[in-house]
């Protein structure tokens, strides 16, 4: 429904790569979670490292891939009531809703986990757990880096929004 602009073209072609790029950490997941199971209940033997490993695994595929979800508008919302209003209103609603809810949500994120990673670099955070992964940063740089995707993910649908209230291409032009 809503007009796409240059902008909005090239924020969600990059999105969309990188939604169809991060698919594929599912796959590794789940890869991952067999080859833990099987090594538990077949051999007796637990390891760490691919419990943690399957945690980082998920944050990257949700982080990252939360982005393409809001982008390919493929996000969660109360369907009941958007979907009976008129498109106008909706874009009324998707305005005011990026405007005064999702960007200063991404916003705050974004403010507090820029110190939360730099502290755990500065300490060469590490897990605590005997054979656990190291350079725990780099995961909790992922923290960041998906609010990032998505705050351009919000400009880009408001961008879009905008165009569809207030652009010439609205108004048949």
């Amino acid at each position: 429904m809503l007009p796409k602009n240059a902008f909005s073209r090239l924020i969600d072609g990059w999105l969309t790569r990188i939604g169809q790029w991060i698919s594929w950490v599912w796959l590794a997941l789940l890869a991952i979670i067999v080859v833990n199971v099987v090594l538990r209940y077949a051999f007796g033997e637990g390891r760490i490292e691919f419990e943690e490993i399957q945690w980082h695994i998920y944050s990257l595929g949700f982080l990252l891939g939360l982005s393409y979800a809001y982008q390919a508008d493929a996000h969660i919302r109360v369907d009941v009531l958007h979907e009976r209003l008129p498109p106008r209103i909706r874009a009324w609603l998707e305005l005011y809703g990026i405007l005064l809810l999702l960007i200063p949500f991404v916003w705050v994120v974004i403010f507090y986990a820029l110190p939360f990673v730099w502290i755990s670099f500065q300490h060469g955070e590490v897990s605590q757990a005997p054979g656990g992964l190291p350079l725990r940063w780099l995961i909790k740089a992922v923290l960041p880096l998906g609010f990032v995707l998505l705050l351009l993910g919000a400009l880009s649908r408001l961008s879009r929004v905008c165009m569809f209230l207030f652009g010439r291409s609205h108004h048949g032009g």
